[in-house]
């Protein structure tokens, strides 16, 4: 039997044949769906249709592990190839190499080679008596060649040996900074530095009680849910920048019906909770450069902006072309925990009030009995997190965010202190105070390692859970309908005019203070403008609308057609007393 043609509707004769999709096309749709494009926009940028982006990201996970099999990227069809523990090892391996690199933390072959062979025997543990764990690994450097092709890791830079900080560079830097600072003529309040931090936001001290049950119990670990911020300021420390919070769900059960713009944090997510360049790109733009100018104007002085930053993967190398006011400057390679202001004490204190706000909430809650500190923490979710990490980056201090700039601009910051080590102490000594309040019996030590562990590497623990929030943001994603765009229609401009003229209406009824409500009127009616304008012109081009209809009609009986009239009103629609000032 012959193949079926499909007719275009044009040419009886002209067949098209249907569409074959590489292995190549199916990483790339996967890899655009980590990083938050939704099924329908991956859809039209790459001209398949969504249900076939659908089918592709189910089967990511088969997908991606004959990938990493040997599958030729040409291939079209997925055949059988190697398999076992080393395919599951390689996935984990990925995802820490990623990481490291989202870090700006350097990776050597010997470095690789020690996480291949320490996933590799931590999988073969979790084997059933049944399966065949008889295969031999060393991680040899051949595999490691032979890994690298497979993975695609063509722009991840592996050095022979471990790096160290470059101490020499960092020393350096501040008077090259100094010459760009005097030839640019910036002020310390035009000269920013932003970095990103992980942090665990629901962990909890290791040897507390909770954390051991967490850690018996089976499933999903909630001390492993990991966020990532982006945190800074300027150098003369008076404006501390939003946070911008990425998260690996879009859309979780806590802010299912919390409008994300009216948090106190930029919300953005992706699979793996990281600050991707199209993330950061977007911060820049839209919110960062805004920020910065609408802050120079309050100080009435020039909207021109120096960006230090790392050379973090997140962070573009074309971001000095992207705006016209804002020169960006990156430090050295291997010179952040030296010299960059954010790294010498301003994340760390964060994550220490963060701590400590925390554990004085679940005082709080719990003193009185109501509930139980095991309770307060089940219930503690990732809404209560973002109201304490605002309350906490409040909490930094302006005279604190302008120390930290001594080590790179000594000229700006010689008559501040930064964050000294007794005001770190003393912030952890009031969190195992806290802390044994709660009876979890903690030590400083415990609380210093906990702090350091946000910044760690991952675990083998954290790439297994890591790599199963991937898999349930790709769901969550392909689950979610793609909203219809947002506009305006004259009948529901209308109601809403009539809704706000009825509340205003309430309001005077019951204002015994005339003169206060004209004020409220007077600033609504005002603000409301912008809005008149828009149905204003919709209320005019329906008019048009309706005379063009009306000199078309070809017939008498045409005209007796009310179906084919758009109606217009008679008179001014019913909040036409708020809209006209």
């Amino acid at each position: 039997m012959p193949p079926k043609q499909k007719s275009d509707g044009n040419d009886g004769d002209t067949s098209k044949k249907r569409k074959a999709i590489t292995m190549e096309n199916k990483v790339e749709i996967i890899k655009r769906s980590e990083r938050g494009e939704t099924p329908s926009s991956i859809g039209r940028e790459l001209g398949y249709s969504r249900s076939t982006i659908g089918t592709i990201l189910k089967s990511k996970a088969r997908i991606m592990e004959h990938v990493k099999g040997h599958s030729p990227m040409n291939a079209t069809i997925i055949t059988k190839q190697r398999s076992g523990i080393i395919i599951e090892m390689e996935r984990l391996l990925i995802i820490w190499i990623e990481d490291q690199n989202q870090r700006n933390m350097p990776i050597s072959l010997s470095l690789v080679q020690e996480k291949a062979r320490s996933l590799y025997n931590d999988l073969k543990e979790t084997r059933t008596e049944g399966e065949d764990c008889s295969e031999d690994f060393v991680a040899s450097k051949g595999w490691f060649n032979r890994f690298k092709e497979r993975a695609h890791l063509h722009n991840i830079k592996v050095q022979g040996g471990a790096a160290s900080a470059n101490i020499s560079a960092a020393s350096d830097f501040p008077k090259i900074l100094e010459d760009i600072i005097d030839e640019g003529g910036y002020l310390p309040d035009q000269v920013f530095n932003v970095d990103e931090t992980g942090l665990f936001w629901k962990k909890m001290p290791d040897r507390t009680y909770i954390s051991k049950e967490e850690k018996s119990a089976p499933g999903h670990k909630a001390s492993k849910d990991r966020l990532t911020l982006l945190l800074g300021g300027n150098a003369s420390g008076d404006l501390k920048l939003k946070p911008l919070l990425v998260y690996h769900s879009l859309n979780p059960r806590a802010l299912r019906n919390v409008t994300k713009a009216s948090l106190p944090v930029i919300w953005r997510a992706n699979s793996k909770a990281w600050v991707t360049g199209a993330i950061f790109e977007d911060w820049f733009l839209n919110h960062f450069a805004p920020a910065v100018k609408h802050y120079c104007l309050g100080k009435n002085i020039p909207f021109k902006i120096l960006l230090l930053l790392d050379n973090a993967p997140g962070h573009p190398n074309t971001l000095d072309d992207m705006h016209p006011n804002v020169k960006v400057v990156f430090l050295p390679p291997n010179t952040t925990s030296i010299i960059q202001p954010m790294d010498q004490g301003v994340i760390a204190s964060f994550k220490a009030y963060y701590l400590r706000r925390t554990f004085s909430q679940a005082v709080r809650v719990t003193q009185n009995n109501e509930i139980t500190l095991k309770e307060f923490w089940k219930n503690y979710n990732i809404s209560d997190a973002i109201k304490n990490i605002a309350d906490s980056w409040d909490e930094v201090k302006e005279t604190n965010m302008r120390g930290v700039w001594n080590k790179l601009c000594p000229q700006f910051t010689q008559e501040f202190l930064g964050f000294t080590d007794d005001e770190i102490a003393e912030t952890m000594k009031a969190v195992v105070a806290i802390g044994n309040n709660l009876q979890l019996n903690i030590s400083e030590n415990d609380v210093v390692e906990l702090l350091a562990s946000h910044g760690k590497e991952l675990s083998n623990e954290d790439l297994m859970e890591l790599e199963q929030q991937s898999l349930a943001f790709t769901e969550e994603n392909q689950e979610m309908e793609t909203p219809n765009p947002k506009k305006f229609s004259k009948k529901e401009l209308a109601n809403a005019f009539s809704l706000i003229e009825a509340g205003m209406a309430k309001l005077e009824e019951q204002d015994p203070d005339t003169e206060r409500f004209n004020k409220v009127y007077r600033t609504v009616t005002e603000g409301l403008r912008c809005y008149k304008a828009i149905y204003d012109e919709k209320k005019k081009s329906s008019v048009q609308t309706s005379l063009d209809a009306y000199f078309k009609k070809p017939t008498p009986a045409a005209e007796s057609d009310s179906d084919s009239q758009i109606p217009i009103p008679s008179s001014p629609s019913p909040t036409s007393s708020i809209m006209v000032v």
